[in-house]
């Protein structure tokens, strides 16, 4: 994988471990972190390197998936379940095409197509990035309360500090 934006590694985070994840997401983590980005992976790997395979697939759907310990929709997080949600996503829906993100299955919304979305639009949905930092800081503040000791909060405050930097573009403001 030709992985440049710290987003693109974050995200491979997020998916369903398998038996090569661990390595290759270190491998990648080694590649093309640095900074704070990289630190919040690296508490991340150690984490889940204590589990066994089947303990981190069931840490994984405890956290995100049923009944998650926080939800990783960014629109719902943001408007719940309100026809805003539904505008966003058909608007993620078509960026996201014209950037060649594949869903992989999940709503346009979800963290992990979010994430590759940032790392590959030139110019990322200006909505998108209005909302997505406090959308994570709430993200963060629900794993918190809901399991404190959840490796994942070390992948969400990777998230933060790799989606840091990104500013809405300003149209005429060079």
């Amino acid at each position: 994988m030709d992985t440049t934006h710290p987003a693109e590694v974050v995200a491979l985070g997020y998916r369903y471990p398998t038996p090569a994840a661990r390595e290759s997401l270190t491998a990648e983590v080694e590649r093309s972190l640095r900074g704070v980005t990289r630190r919040r992976m690296d508490d991340f790997l150690a984490a889940v390197g204590r589990l066994d395979l089947g303990e981190w697939e069931e840490l994984h759907t405890r956290t995100l998936d049923l009944s998650p310990a926080f939800v990783p929709y960014v629109g719902h997080v943001v408007w719940g379940e309100n026809y805003r949600r539904g505008e966003f996503m058909a608007d993620l829906k078509r960026e996201m095409m014209t950037a060649g993100v594949d869903l992989g299955g999940e709503l346009p919304d979800h963290i992990e197509p979010i994430l590759r979305y940032v790392a590959r639009a030139p110019r990322p949905l200006p909505d998108l990035l209005d909302v997505l930092r406090g959308a994570v800081d709430d993200m963060a503040s629900t794993l918190r309360a809901a399991d404190e000791d959840n490796p994942y909060r070390h992948l969400i405050a990777a998230t933060l500090a790799a989606v840091e930097d990104l500013k809405p573009v300003v149209i005429g403001v060079s």
